[in-house]
Protein backbone atom coordinates (compact mmCIF):
# COMPACT_ATOMS: atom_id res chain seq x y z
CA UNK A 1 0.00 0.00 0.00
CA UNK A 2 2.89 2.32 0.71
CA UNK A 3 3.78 2.17 -3.00
CA UNK A 4 0.25 3.03 -4.10
CA UNK A 5 -0.68 -0.56 -4.99
CA UNK A 6 -3.11 -3.00 -3.42
CA UNK A 7 -2.03 -6.49 -2.36
CA UNK A 8 -2.32 -8.22 -5.72
CA UNK A 9 -1.32 -11.87 -5.96
CA UNK A 10 -3.82 -14.67 -5.43
CA UNK A 11 -7.43 -13.52 -5.30
CA UNK A 12 -8.32 -16.53 -3.11
CA UNK A 13 -5.56 -16.37 -0.52
CA UNK A 14 -6.89 -19.42 1.34
CA UNK A 15 -6.64 -21.59 -1.78
CA UNK A 16 -3.04 -20.49 -2.31
CA UNK A 17 -2.16 -21.46 1.27
CA UNK A 18 -3.90 -24.82 0.96
CA UNK A 19 -1.68 -25.72 -1.98
CA UNK A 20 1.48 -24.66 -0.16
CA UNK A 21 0.46 -26.69 2.88
CA UNK A 22 -0.24 -29.79 0.79
CA UNK A 23 3.20 -29.71 -0.84
CA UNK A 24 5.21 -28.38 2.08
CA UNK A 25 6.06 -25.17 0.23
CA UNK A 26 6.81 -22.14 2.41
CA UNK A 27 4.15 -19.52 2.99
CA UNK A 28 4.30 -17.04 0.13
CA UNK A 29 5.29 -19.57 -2.54
CA UNK A 30 4.08 -18.68 -6.02
CA UNK A 31 1.58 -20.73 -8.02
CA UNK A 32 -0.40 -20.28 -11.25
CA UNK A 33 -3.87 -18.73 -10.97
CA UNK A 34 -6.35 -19.67 -13.70
CA UNK A 35 -9.97 -18.80 -14.40
CA UNK A 36 -11.80 -19.35 -17.68
CA UNK A 37 -8.78 -20.70 -19.54
CA UNK A 38 -6.52 -23.63 -18.76
CA UNK A 39 -3.58 -25.01 -20.68
CA UNK A 40 -1.22 -27.90 -21.28
CA UNK A 41 1.86 -28.26 -19.12
CA UNK A 42 5.02 -30.36 -19.08
CA UNK A 43 7.98 -30.46 -16.68
CA UNK A 44 11.59 -31.37 -17.37
CA UNK A 45 12.14 -33.12 -14.05
CA UNK A 46 10.05 -35.13 -11.61
CA UNK A 47 8.11 -32.98 -9.18
CA UNK A 48 4.86 -32.98 -7.19
CA UNK A 49 1.83 -30.89 -8.05
CA UNK A 50 -1.52 -29.95 -6.53
CA UNK A 51 -4.63 -28.05 -7.62
CA UNK A 52 -6.69 -25.95 -5.20
CA UNK A 53 -9.54 -23.45 -5.32
CA UNK A 54 -12.01 -23.90 -8.15
CA UNK A 55 -11.96 -27.29 -9.87
CA UNK A 56 -9.57 -26.97 -12.80
CA UNK A 57 -10.86 -30.15 -14.48
CA UNK A 58 -7.26 -31.33 -14.75
CA UNK A 59 -5.94 -34.66 -16.01
CA UNK A 60 -2.44 -36.13 -15.95
CA UNK A 61 -1.72 -38.35 -18.94
CA UNK A 62 -5.47 -38.68 -19.36
CA UNK A 63 -6.23 -39.58 -15.71
CA UNK A 64 -8.56 -37.14 -13.95
CA UNK A 65 -7.01 -35.41 -10.93
CA UNK A 66 -8.71 -34.54 -7.67
CA UNK A 67 -8.73 -30.93 -6.50
CA UNK A 68 -6.96 -30.52 -3.17
CA UNK A 69 -4.58 -33.47 -3.55
CA UNK A 70 -0.92 -34.06 -4.44
CA UNK A 71 0.36 -36.01 -7.42
CA UNK A 72 3.75 -36.90 -8.86
CA UNK A 73 4.43 -35.44 -12.29
CA UNK A 74 7.38 -36.84 -14.24
CA UNK A 75 9.38 -35.43 -17.10
CA UNK A 76 7.36 -35.44 -20.31
CA UNK A 77 4.10 -36.22 -18.51
CA UNK A 78 1.26 -34.12 -19.92
CA UNK A 79 -0.94 -32.15 -17.57
CA UNK A 80 -4.10 -30.83 -19.20
CA UNK A 81 -5.97 -28.12 -17.33
CA UNK A 82 -9.45 -27.02 -18.36
CA UNK A 83 -11.64 -24.09 -17.43
CA UNK A 84 -12.38 -23.56 -13.75
CA UNK A 85 -15.74 -24.84 -12.48
CA UNK A 86 -17.44 -24.81 -9.10
CA UNK A 87 -15.70 -21.48 -8.50
CA UNK A 88 -13.87 -18.75 -10.38
CA UNK A 89 -10.19 -18.99 -9.41
CA UNK A 90 -8.21 -22.23 -9.54
CA UNK A 91 -4.55 -22.69 -8.63
CA UNK A 92 -1.87 -25.00 -9.97
CA UNK A 93 0.97 -25.53 -7.49
CA UNK A 94 4.38 -27.08 -8.02
CA UNK A 95 6.54 -28.44 -5.21
CA UNK A 96 9.15 -25.79 -4.42
CA UNK A 97 6.97 -23.10 -5.97
CA UNK A 98 7.58 -21.01 -9.06
CA UNK A 99 10.87 -19.15 -8.74
CA UNK A 100 10.41 -16.32 -11.22
CA UNK A 101 12.19 -13.04 -10.54
CA UNK A 102 10.76 -11.06 -7.65
CA UNK A 103 9.33 -7.59 -8.18
CA UNK A 104 8.75 -5.26 -5.23
CA UNK A 105 9.46 -8.17 -2.90
CA UNK A 106 7.07 -10.70 -4.43
CA UNK A 107 6.17 -12.78 -7.48
CA UNK A 108 2.41 -12.19 -7.48
CA UNK A 109 0.47 -10.80 -10.43
CA UNK A 110 -0.72 -7.19 -10.33
CA UNK A 111 -1.98 -6.35 -13.79
CA UNK A 112 -2.72 -2.70 -13.11
CA UNK A 113 0.73 -2.21 -11.62
CA UNK A 114 2.39 -4.15 -14.42
CA UNK A 115 3.86 -6.69 -12.00
CA UNK A 116 4.15 -10.45 -12.36
CA UNK A 117 3.66 -12.68 -15.37
CA UNK A 118 0.66 -13.06 -17.63
CA UNK A 119 1.24 -16.52 -19.10
CA UNK A 120 1.18 -17.23 -22.80
CA UNK A 121 1.81 -20.20 -25.08
CA UNK A 122 5.26 -21.88 -24.80
CA UNK A 123 6.33 -19.88 -21.74
CA UNK A 124 8.91 -21.66 -19.56
CA UNK A 125 8.81 -21.14 -15.79
CA UNK A 126 11.56 -22.05 -13.31
CA UNK A 127 10.63 -24.38 -10.44
CA UNK A 128 12.04 -24.46 -6.94
CA UNK A 129 13.45 -27.54 -5.23
CA UNK A 130 10.84 -29.99 -3.93
CA UNK A 131 10.97 -29.63 -0.11
CA UNK A 132 9.53 -33.12 0.47
CA UNK A 133 10.37 -35.27 -2.59
CA UNK A 134 9.65 -38.55 -0.78
CA UNK A 135 6.35 -37.40 0.72
CA UNK A 136 3.38 -39.74 0.42
CA UNK A 137 0.39 -38.56 -1.62
CA UNK A 138 -1.76 -36.24 0.52
CA UNK A 139 -5.12 -34.56 0.26
CA UNK A 140 -7.23 -31.94 2.00
CA UNK A 141 -10.98 -32.16 2.35
CA UNK A 142 -12.79 -29.49 0.37
CA UNK A 143 -13.87 -26.46 2.42
CA UNK A 144 -17.25 -27.07 3.99
CA UNK A 145 -20.17 -25.42 2.23
CA UNK A 146 -21.38 -22.29 3.97
CA UNK A 147 -24.73 -20.68 3.28
CA UNK A 148 -24.49 -18.21 6.16
CA UNK A 149 -24.46 -14.49 5.32
CA UNK A 150 -21.13 -12.91 4.45
CA UNK A 151 -19.95 -11.05 7.55
CA UNK A 152 -19.34 -7.32 7.16
CA UNK A 153 -17.83 -4.97 9.70
CA UNK A 154 -18.82 -1.30 9.76
CA UNK A 155 -16.29 1.17 8.41
CA UNK A 156 -15.67 4.90 8.63
CA UNK A 157 -18.49 5.65 6.15
CA UNK A 158 -21.13 3.17 7.29
CA UNK A 159 -22.85 5.89 9.33
CA UNK A 160 -23.35 7.94 6.15
CA UNK A 161 -26.10 5.48 5.20
CA UNK A 162 -29.51 5.88 6.91
CA UNK A 163 -30.58 3.09 9.25
CA UNK A 164 -33.36 1.97 6.92
CA UNK A 165 -30.86 1.62 4.03
CA UNK A 166 -28.56 -0.50 6.22
CA UNK A 167 -31.49 -2.70 7.21
CA UNK A 168 -32.51 -3.23 3.59
CA UNK A 169 -28.89 -4.05 2.70
CA UNK A 170 -28.87 -6.87 5.26
CA UNK A 171 -32.28 -8.13 4.13
CA UNK A 172 -31.44 -8.17 0.41
CA UNK A 173 -30.45 -11.32 -1.45
CA UNK A 174 -27.77 -10.35 -3.97
CA UNK A 175 -26.53 -12.32 -6.96
CA UNK A 176 -22.95 -12.28 -8.14
CA UNK A 177 -22.94 -10.35 -11.41
CA UNK A 178 -21.07 -11.57 -14.51
CA UNK A 179 -19.29 -8.23 -14.23
CA UNK A 180 -16.22 -8.88 -12.15
CA UNK A 181 -12.46 -9.38 -12.25
CA UNK A 182 -9.43 -9.30 -9.98
CA UNK A 183 -10.31 -5.72 -9.00
CA UNK A 184 -13.76 -6.53 -7.66
CA UNK A 185 -17.19 -7.99 -8.31
CA UNK A 186 -20.55 -6.35 -8.81
CA UNK A 187 -23.55 -7.46 -6.75
CA UNK A 188 -26.84 -7.46 -8.66
CA UNK A 189 -30.12 -7.02 -6.79
CA UNK A 190 -33.73 -6.01 -7.13
CA UNK A 191 -35.04 -2.94 -5.42
CA UNK A 192 -34.08 0.64 -4.75
CA UNK A 193 -30.42 1.70 -4.94
CA UNK A 194 -28.35 1.90 -1.75
CA UNK A 195 -27.84 5.64 -1.83
CA UNK A 196 -26.74 8.27 0.65
CA UNK A 197 -26.99 12.03 0.17
CA UNK A 198 -23.57 12.34 1.80
CA UNK A 199 -21.87 10.81 -1.22
CA UNK A 200 -22.38 14.05 -3.15
CA UNK A 201 -19.75 15.69 -0.95
CA UNK A 202 -17.56 12.63 -0.46
CA UNK A 203 -13.85 13.15 -1.15
CA UNK A 204 -11.53 10.37 -2.30
CA UNK A 205 -10.33 8.22 0.56
CA UNK A 206 -8.16 5.19 1.27
CA UNK A 207 -9.83 1.92 0.24
CA UNK A 208 -8.80 -1.70 0.57
CA UNK A 209 -9.60 -5.29 -0.37
CA UNK A 210 -12.94 -6.38 1.06
CA UNK A 211 -14.47 -2.90 1.07
CA UNK A 212 -18.01 -2.68 -0.33
CA UNK A 213 -18.27 0.45 -2.43
CA UNK A 214 -21.61 1.90 -3.48
CA UNK A 215 -21.26 3.36 -6.96
CA UNK A 216 -23.07 6.46 -8.13
CA UNK A 217 -26.16 4.45 -9.02
CA UNK A 218 -26.25 2.78 -5.60
CA UNK A 219 -24.88 -0.61 -6.74
CA UNK A 220 -22.46 -2.47 -4.45
CA UNK A 221 -19.05 -3.65 -5.63
CA UNK A 222 -16.91 -5.86 -3.37
CA UNK A 223 -13.25 -5.01 -3.89
CA UNK A 224 -10.71 -7.80 -4.39
CA UNK A 225 -6.93 -8.28 -4.48
CA UNK A 226 -6.15 -5.88 -7.33
CA UNK A 227 -8.43 -3.02 -6.35
CA UNK A 228 -7.38 0.61 -6.51
CA UNK A 229 -6.11 2.20 -3.29
CA UNK A 230 -8.11 5.45 -3.44
CA UNK A 231 -11.77 5.97 -4.22
CA UNK A 232 -14.57 8.47 -3.82
CA UNK A 233 -17.56 6.14 -3.63
CA UNK A 234 -18.89 5.62 -0.08
CA UNK A 235 -18.22 2.24 1.55
CA UNK A 236 -21.08 0.65 3.40
CA UNK A 237 -18.75 -1.78 5.17
CA UNK A 238 -15.92 -4.28 4.73
CA UNK A 239 -16.13 -8.05 4.24
CA UNK A 240 -14.02 -9.82 6.87
CA UNK A 241 -10.92 -11.65 5.52
CA UNK A 242 -12.22 -15.12 6.44
CA UNK A 243 -15.35 -14.64 4.31
CA UNK A 244 -13.81 -12.82 1.35
CA UNK A 245 -12.83 -16.03 -0.54
CA UNK A 246 -16.52 -16.94 -0.66
CA UNK A 247 -17.25 -13.70 -2.51
CA UNK A 248 -14.25 -14.14 -4.83
CA UNK A 249 -15.21 -17.72 -5.73
CA UNK A 250 -18.94 -17.07 -6.16
CA UNK A 251 -20.09 -17.93 -9.67
CA UNK A 252 -22.15 -15.46 -11.72
CA UNK A 253 -25.77 -15.85 -10.61
CA UNK A 254 -24.87 -17.30 -7.22
CA UNK A 255 -26.86 -15.81 -4.35
CA UNK A 256 -25.15 -14.05 -1.45
CA UNK A 257 -26.38 -12.22 1.62
CA UNK A 258 -24.50 -9.86 3.92
CA UNK A 259 -24.82 -9.29 7.66
CA UNK A 260 -23.17 -6.67 9.83
CA UNK A 261 -21.00 -7.86 12.68
CA UNK A 262 -19.05 -5.98 15.32
CA UNK A 263 -15.30 -6.20 15.72
CA UNK A 264 -15.89 -8.01 19.01
CA UNK A 265 -17.98 -10.63 17.15
CA UNK A 266 -15.31 -11.41 14.56
CA UNK A 267 -11.95 -10.55 16.09
CA UNK A 268 -11.32 -14.20 16.98
CA UNK A 269 -11.89 -15.21 13.34
CA UNK A 270 -8.81 -13.37 12.11
CA UNK A 271 -5.91 -15.65 11.26
CA UNK A 272 -2.54 -14.83 9.79
CA UNK A 273 -1.27 -16.66 6.71
CA UNK A 274 1.04 -18.61 9.02
CA UNK A 275 -1.87 -19.65 11.25
CA UNK A 276 -3.93 -20.85 8.28
CA UNK A 277 -0.93 -22.68 6.83
CA UNK A 278 -0.40 -24.59 10.08
CA UNK A 279 -4.09 -25.50 10.23
CA UNK A 280 -4.03 -26.81 6.67
CA UNK A 281 -0.86 -28.80 7.34
CA UNK A 282 -2.49 -30.50 10.33
CA UNK A 283 -5.66 -31.23 8.34
CA UNK A 284 -3.88 -33.17 5.58
CA UNK A 285 -4.91 -36.79 5.05
CA UNK A 286 -3.23 -39.61 3.13
CA UNK A 287 -4.55 -39.85 -0.41
CA UNK A 288 -5.49 -43.38 -1.36
CA UNK A 289 -3.85 -44.11 -4.69
CA UNK A 290 -5.94 -45.43 -7.55
CA UNK A 291 -4.26 -48.59 -8.96
CA UNK A 292 -5.14 -47.36 -12.45
CA UNK A 293 -2.81 -44.38 -12.05
CA UNK A 294 0.08 -46.28 -10.43
CA UNK A 295 2.84 -46.60 -12.97
CA UNK A 296 4.88 -48.49 -10.36
CA UNK A 297 2.09 -50.93 -9.45
CA UNK A 298 4.09 -54.02 -10.47
CA UNK A 299 6.90 -53.08 -8.11
CA UNK A 300 4.59 -53.79 -5.16
CA UNK A 301 4.30 -57.27 -3.65
CA UNK A 302 0.52 -57.52 -3.51
CA UNK A 303 0.49 -61.08 -2.10
CA UNK A 304 3.04 -62.21 0.45
CA UNK A 305 5.38 -64.98 -0.53
CA UNK A 306 4.80 -68.27 1.27
CA UNK A 307 6.85 -69.00 4.35
CA UNK A 308 10.10 -70.83 3.48
CA UNK A 309 9.23 -73.52 6.04
CA UNK A 310 6.08 -74.26 4.10
CA UNK A 311 7.67 -74.36 0.67
CA UNK A 312 10.74 -76.24 1.81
Amino acid sequence: MGLGLSRGGAVDRHALLRGSALLGNPVGSAALEMTVGGGRFRVTTTTRIAMTGADLNASLNGTRLETGATYVMKADDVLNVGAASGGVYGYLHFAGGLTTDEELGGRGRHGIGGLGLDMSDKDVLPLGIDPEPKAAPMRLNAPAGNRQPIRVIPGPQTDLFPEDVLAVFEATTFTRSPKGNRQGVKMDFEGRPFATDAQLGQVSDFISEGDIQMTGDGTPFVLLAECQTMGGYPRIGTVIPMDLPRVAQALPGEELKFAFATLADVENTWKSDEDLYREFRKARLPRTRDPREMGDLLSYELINRPDPDVTG
